[in-house]
């Protein structure tokens, strides 16, 4: 391996860490007592984000755009919404 390469795979193995540091921070905060819904819905959103880092780090050009990532966070959201609404109604 040249000295470049390597000093690649450190920067990409450090900033893997970096993440699995953000990660679990994420997480505990995600577990936290008294949480309001919008700071939850915003760790989501960032384990989100987290996630999809990870996958761009890893597998180069498979990550979606962040605003693709939005584009469908957002669906996922609106699906959700819907099913609560019509399994309320169905009570």
């Amino acid at each position: 391996m040249t000295s470049e390469i390597k000093v690649v795979e450190a920067r990409r193995q450090e900033l893997l860490g970096q993440l699995n540091s953000a990660e679990s921070a994420l997480r505990a905060g995600l577990h936290a007592h008294g949480l309001c819904q919008i700071a939850r819905a915003h760790l989501e959103r960032a384990m989100a984000h987290l996630c999809e880092a990870y996958i761009a780090i890893n597998e180069i050009n498979r990550a979606r755009t962040v605003q693709r990532l939005v584009d469908d966070l957002v669906r996922v959201e609106q699906v959700v919404e819907e099913a609560q609404r019509r399994q309320v109604l169905h009570r």
